[in-house]
């Protein structure tokens, strides 16, 4: 299968635990081919016209819902460059070690950014300047795209560092990520020697000027909430579980890279916030200006 640039997606949450075993890098390399049974239809009856009329239907509505969501997230961005006015805090990070488990990550922190921005950082295609620890994205295939949720498959290569340890891994998952709810939803395309990895993202909006607004049931329509600077609540979960959870002193070993890694994946996020809400060019930005000053179409 040819594999456009286009459709190689980092996303960042991936590296978090994937970096720090090594030896899971061939097991998770397989593709549960049986998926594509279970996700699309097997046996619908349509012809040539009604599939063609489907698609175009599905690709304009993903259009439209994309433009929306960038002229909104432009507005807010525009308020936040009048008033940058923002102090980023260490996103706390909480390890539990559930029976049975290497560990539960779990983080709730905010960020100086609308939630649209953070949603764009974690799923845009260039995200390995943003998240150091992300080496490169080898395959990614959407299975279903209904205009603001997108159910893909992806296989990505990133580095794990622990003192003077260092090594790469690759991992392939299913991950469910709908714009409209700002969340992401990712567990393993196949058991192998993991029995368990999965997590959540879920972003929430922060009416920084008008609290209020948040417990409203459609803040947009009060003039106050459409001019007070908007940020977002993340929540951050992961768990994971092998098939044989290793001893210590391997397991504390495994537990120390896999919660540096998540820190590093954080503060890169708020690195990246930052730039955007002081009205500076992303990284990301820069990388696509790059791309095109040479004249590579991604």
């Amino acid at each position: 299968m040819t594999r456009s640039p286009e459709d190689r997606r980092a996303i960042p949450f991936i590296s978090a635990f994937q970096n720090s075993l090594l030896e899971a890098q061939n097991t998770f390399n397989s593709v549960a081919s049986s998926f594509f049974q279970k996700v699309l239809p097997s046996s619908r009856e349509t012809t040539t016209s009604e599939q063609v009329n489907l698609l175009e239907s599905q690709s304009h509505g993903s259009i439209q819902n994309g433009m929306n969501h960038e002229k909104k997230l432009k507005s807010q961005l525009e308020i936040w460059k009048q008033n940058p006015s923002w102090t980023d805090s260490s996103p706390p990070l909480k390890i539990s070690v559930p029976k049975g488990s290497l560990c539960h990550l779990e983080s709730v922190f905010q960020i100086g950014v609308p939630p649209d921005a953070v949603y764009n950082i974690i799923t845009d295609p260039e995200n390995k300047r943003v998240f150091k620890n992300i080496k490169e994205v080898t395959y990614r295939n959407i299975l279903e795209d209904d205009g603001h949720r997108q159910l893909v498959e992806i296989e990505q290569s990133a580095i794990w560092r622990f003192l003077c340890f260092s090594g790469t891994l690759s991992v392939h998952l299913y991950v469910d990520q709908d714009r409209q709810s700002h969340t992401l939803k990712y567990h393993l395309a196949k058991e192998g020697f993991m029995k368990k990895f999965e997590g959540t993202w879920e972003v929430k909006p922060v009416y920084v000027d008008a609290p209020h607004c948040g417990l409203l049931q459609n803040p947009e329509s009060e003039q106050l909430c459409t001019r007070s600077r908007v940020a977002s609540e993340i929540h951050f979960q992961q768990v994971v579980q092998p098939i044989v959870v290793p001893p210590p002193p391997i397991s504390w070993y495994v537990r120390g890279i896999t919660k540096k890694q998540t820190e590093s994946l954080l503060e890169d996020l708020q690195a990246e916030a930052k730039r955007l809400r002081e009205g500076n060019e992303s990284i990301l930005e820069i990388e696509r200006q790059e791309k095109h000053g040479r004249g590579i179409d991604r």
